[in-house]
């Protein structure tokens, strides 16, 4: 048993072998992204907007934004012209914005209708395109749900949702999972994504002012076509969680990632199929507008 567990924790470790590639001219120019859990009654706006103008992503997307955020966060818009908004008062909104152009996007409910994921299709100003999937699942916990059902039905779902697409893929947010965990391998084999912290580090997270005791469950994933430069925590602003900066560049003809990809056993795929209707049946009770506990 823990031979096991400490192969597992070595495989998210530069230990573990996993090559790394640099962009060609056949490549796109850099992309890159902050996804932040900005916790929903931090009113420190100003920290925040402040790491977005020092890093100047491409993109960002922030977890459990509400009413106040989005106000809060209307100076960025001027550079940050593309967003896509789900304003909740459940500790459940979120907001992508981007300064590459968003061809169109929608918001799914996969389980309840108070749990968004956004999906969002972006081209590049040099003419790559990619889907960008935000997701914030619910966590198994006293104060929200009893069990896992939700948080594993809805990342299920996503997965699902991204193996009928053909276009590079990045699925990011707080999967309130660690990416070792049974629900959070079989959301990787069933959407064929690749998970960039093998090979890297555990790139913890939660909670942010535990340094000791703070575990990874902000998460990414990504299709084999696209390739990550960089993969790190920024500096704290005010959130229980730490933000997540990653570069990264797309290359469709680079097949070197393939063997990354694990792939759902017959078995699995029935257990994931039971796991989604498990969630969408799961009879949840959420406050409609949250209090801090």
């Amino acid at each position: 048993m823990l031979v096991h567990h400490g192969f597992t924790l070595v495989k998210y470790t530069p230990l573990y072998p996993v090559k790394k590639y640099t962009q060609q001219l056949q490549s796109s120019e850099k992309v890159d992204f902050i996804s932040a859990n900005v916790y929903q009654f931090n009113k420190e706006y100003n920290r925040f907007i402040k790491l977005i103008e020092k890093h100047q992503p491409s993109i960002f997307l922030t977890m459990e934004s509400n009413a106040d955020w989005e106000k809060a966060l209307q100076p960025l818009e001027k550079e940050y012209i593309y967003q896509h908004k789900v304003t909740l008062e459940n500790t459940y909104g979120m907001h992508l914005y981007s300064k590459i152009e968003i061809k169109n996007s929608k918001t799914h409910y996969f389980v309840a209708d108070d749990i968004p994921t956004i999906e969002a299709h972006l081209k590049t100003e040099d003419g790559f395109k990619f889907v960008f999937f935000g997701v914030h699942p619910p966590p198994p916990s006293p104060t929200e749900e009893e069990t896992s059902k939700e948080r594993d039905g809805d990342l299920l779902s996503t997965a699902k949702c991204v193996k009928k697409l053909h276009e590079p893929v990045i699925v990011v947010g707080d999967f309130n999972n660690v990416a070792w965990s049974k629900s959070s391998i079989l959301f990787r084999k069933t959407s064929h994504l690749i998970d960039p912290r093998i090979g890297r580090s555990f790139v913890p997270t939660f909670h942010a002012k535990y340094r000791l005791l703070r575990f990874p469950i902000d998460l990414m994933f990504h299709s084999e076509n696209i390739f990550i430069k960089e993969l790190k925590t920024l500096e704290n602003f005010g959130s229980d969680h730490l933000p997540v900066y990653c570069s990264f560049f797309i290359h469709h003809q680079n097949e070197n990632q393939e063997n990354r990809i694990d792939h759902a056993t017959e078995n699995e795929k029935a257990e994931a199929e039971e796991m989604i209707q498990e969630g969408q049946q799961e009879d949840s009770s959420r406050e409609t507008v949250a209090t801090e506990s």
